[in-house]
């Protein structure tokens, strides 16, 4: 992981905030065989309340690893991100592997682990429910009045101008986004 893209919004990255982020995320290295030529993409935020977000996202060739994290102390925020980011590298850890175990194939990109390194081996992927239902034609505004009778936090819908499926939700700052499929 060489290019760090860092990046501060109302905050200035100094070159100890630089070094601190980019010593933390050199540390996820060590879960690959082979360290892969990925660009961090990095964006501290400080708000008005004091406190900092922090958003890491490491796209890669099978992957993109992404975590934020709010703290009102930013170093802190950065120490969360790490956690995040590990636990998701052992959940898809354990993912692959049990993969190449029901193919016989035993390839991997990511390094083993040593022996006292707990990996994650829960089924918490499994699907307990399933929902079928036609998607209506409608516009983004009626989907979010959709949305917020249900009580849910997305909706899909057909789009009925472009005829094409797409999702709204209700962002953690109480706005909402849409996802357009192409």
């Amino acid at each position: 992981m060489k290019n760090y893209n860092i990046r501060g919004e109302n905050i200035e990255v100094t070159p100890a905030i630089r070094e601190y982020v980019e010593k933390k995320i050199s540390k996820l290295e060590r879960y690959f065989t082979e360290t892969p030529n990925a660009n961090v993409h990095v964006n501290l935020k400080v708000f008005n309340d004091k406190n900092a977000k922090v958003e890491v996202t490491i796209p890669m060739k099978d992957l993109v690893l992404r975590a934020e994290e709010r703290n009102q102390d930013l170093y802190a925020a950065v120490d969360l991100i790490i956690d995040k980011l590990e636990r998701q590298i052992r959940k898809h850890k354990t993912k692959v592997n049990r993969k190449f175990r029901e193919k016989g194939e035993p390839q991997d990109y990511f390094a083993i682990l040593s022996d006292n390194t707990p990996v994650e081996e829960q089924d918490d992927l499994e699907v307990v429910r399933t929902k079928q239902f036609e998607l209506k034609p409608m516009d983004e505004e009626e989907a979010v009045l959709q949305m917020n009778l249900l009580g849910h936090n997305f909706f899909i819908y057909t789009d009925a101008e472009s005829d094409s499926t797409n999702i709204v939700y209700k962002r953690k700052d109480g706005k909402y986004g849409l996802i357009e499929t192409t």
